[in-house]
């Protein structure tokens, strides 16, 4: 729960089995807009997560074999106390997570629309008749997996935490859940305080929270024990790979959204004051923090002049500062190891010849939103996700070297493309390598119910719908023999 005279948490322990469980030690869960504690988090063990699993395990039966509708009912449940707490999200999110207030707010009125549009699942078909050669009654059944490990990031703890086992829940799953060692609550022990209130049964939804010292060890029994049948995980391409390999050698079931280094298209023809605003907002929205974040803009020769004064005017305003602030449009990087890592690959970029436009400075965990231009393939941020307030701006003259800059990379998750000629911007969002395109709208963009993921080094598996059930579910064949089948007379 949230003091609210202090906006910092009372941590009860993790949730495991329908209580609150301390650790045998704890770390210290830090503001990242001045590096004061914000909380002490429970530093769980294997050993805890272990007792985590067979929680999830004991109560996967009574869970699954619910009618679809009282499964409904919980995330309807579940949807309407989060509604009802939306402003201690709000708080948690800038405090813990280092979001501006119209960042938390937006996230705040999302997630339960998560749980909603899960909810609509139960109600879907779960499987189909088949014809059969042989006159049999042949249906493909969807069933849940069991016990989901779900290990969640920390960028948007609310709406990636809960597309992460909303679904999950509504096939008949249960779930341990892991969220980053940066938000431990926001993303998980919050969690844990509004499924309670739910009144979720015992053991269906856990949480441990560990340290990053903890986290290797802990990782590897969420994945690698027996009794988890799949993973859910949203973070790094890096740590995607590494979770992959493991659920692969397991052969367990994987669902991982990863990296992004995403592009916007202009084209000549484009509405260039709606291009400006569009990609002030992808590319620096909460700090550029974001998979979806628009990491390169792509504006074709005729216009590129006008179009930079114009956008550059617009990321000129933008304050950075600590999220008390309203007026700070940017707040800090979740982290000094990650203002650092931003700002290497700055001036990576500019010891090679790129010019800042704009921006370019940082301290303590800022970082200015920053415009590069002339940057080349030799640098480091052509390549590498910066997930910091960074965007390269390159000019380009035809379409087909658009699309080829949009592809240089091992990234693949959305594309923007603007232009007043819809068939045209169609015909090049076919040609994009990505999971998502989005026409006459910045990258930024989600819905509960759509296919969200990417492809190449963006990840595997989608979240959000239908689509969903692919991940947290197992189809199986059944028959029913009616006397039509036949054998051989030596038989």
């Amino acid at each position: 729960m949230l003091d609210t005279a202090t906006s910092a948490p009372t941590i009860r322990g993790m949730y495991i089995d329908g209580n609150w469980v301390p650790a045998a030690r704890t770390f210290d869960d830090l503001n990242p807009s001045d590096n004061s504690l914000y909380a002490r988090i429970p530093d769980g063990s294997p050993e805890d997560v272990r007792r985590a699993i067979d929680a999830a395990r004991a109560a996967f039966p009574a869970w699954a074999g619910l009618a679809f509708h009282e499964r409904a009912h919980y995330l309807l449940k579940i949807a309407e106390v989060w509604d009802r707490r939306q402003s201690d999200f709000i708080a948690a999110a800038m405090a813990e997570g280092g979001g501006w207030f119209g960042k938390g707010a937006f996230e705040a009125g999302y997630v339960a629309e998560v749980f909603r549009s899960a909810s609509a699942l139960c109600y879907q078909n779960t499987g189909e008749v088949l014809p059969s050669e042989h006159h049999k009654f042949m249906m493909a059944l969807r069933v849940p997996l069991g016990v989901v490990s779900v290990i969640s990031p920390w960028n948007m703890p609310g709406i990636l935490t809960s597309r992460g086992f909303a679904a999950a829940l509504a096939a008949g799953n249960t779930v341990v859940l892991k969220p980053s060692e940066d938000t431990p609550y926001a993303g998980g022990l919050y969690f844990a305080e509004i499924l309670e209130e739910a009144g979720i049964p015992k053991g269906v939804f856990n949480v441990v929270t560990c340290s990053r010292e903890s986290v290797g060890a802990v990782g590897d029994e969420l994945i690698e024990n027996p009794v988890v049948k799949a993973v859910s995980f949203t973070g790094s391409t890096a740590v995607g790979r590494h979770i992959a390999a493991k659920c692969g050698a397991h052969l367990k079931k994987a669902c991982v959204e990863l990296g992004g280094k995403d592009s916007m298209i202009i084209l000549e023809d484009a509405d260039l004051d709606h291009a400006a605003k569009a990609a002030n907002f992808g590319s620096f929205m909460h700090q550029g923090q974001v998979c979806m974040s628009t990491e390169k803009i792509l504006v074709q020769e005729s216009v590129y002049d006008t179009f930079m004064k114009k956008f550059l005017a617009r990321a000129a305003k933008l304050k950075t500062g600590h999220t008390r602030d309203k007026d700070n449009i940017l707040g800090p990087l979740v982290n000094t190891r990650q203002a650092q890592r931003v700002k290497a690959l700055i001036d990576d970029a500019l010891a090679k010849g790129a010019t800042a436009e704009i921006g370019g400075k940082a301290w303590d965990n800022f970082v200015e939103p920053t415009v590069l231009t002339n940057v080349n393939s030799t640098m480091d941020i052509w390549h590498d996700e910066t997930f910091g307030p960074v965007v390269i701006v390159v000019p380009f003259r035809t379409e087909e070297e658009a699309i080829a800059l949009n592809n240089d990379t091992e990234y693949g998750l959305t594309a923007a493309i603007m232009s007043r000629d819809e068939a045209r911007a169609l015909r090049i969002a076919e040609q994009v390598e990505t999971g998502i395109c989005h026409v006459n709208c910045q990258n930024i963009n989600d819905e509960p119910h759509v296919p969200f993921g990417g492809v190449k080094a963006s990840g595997v598996g989608r979240y959000g719908g239908r689509w969903s059930l692919d991940a947290f579910t197992e189809l199986r064949w059944i028959t029913l023999d009616r006397g039509g089948r036949h054998f051989p007379p030596a038989f």
